[in-house]
């Protein structure tokens, strides 16, 4: 199993940054891959960015050149640093790893809200 915890959260005005940071623990050796999604309300979680083990990226086309993801695997921890934000981007962010046996694990949450 596979534990994580978000922090970083909180209310920004439109084109202030957040930095969202994710501290896993448990079964840190099964993990490959590490992301951010988000839920808006009354819309689906969406993926946000992804990294891999070895340091590959991806984002979602809404964040791309805004967002940045990136992971200590010493300190097991990844962190979103979120730039320009806007208040389509107000959501709760969820952090997941998924492990080498294909499951996923997520964290509770955090809020962020973006006023304009």
């Amino acid at each position: 199993q596979v534990q994580l915890v978000e922090s970083g959260g909180g209310l920004v005005q439109a084109g202030g940054s957040l930095r969202l940071s994710c501290a896993a623990s448990g079964s840190i050796s099964s993990i490959i891959s590490m992301g951010w999604s988000r839920q808006a309300p009354g819309k689906q979680r969406e993926l946000v960015a992804g990294i891999s083990s070895g340091g590959s990226t991806n984002y979602a086309d809404s964040v791309k050149g805004r967002f940045t993801i990136s992971r200590d695997n010493g300190k097991n921890t990844v962190d979103l640093q979120m730039n320009s934000l806007k208040p389509e981007d107000t959501a709760v962010y969820y952090c997941n790893a998924a492990d080498r046996v294909g499951r996923v694990f997520w964290g509770r949450g955090t809020q962020v809200t973006v006023s304009s």
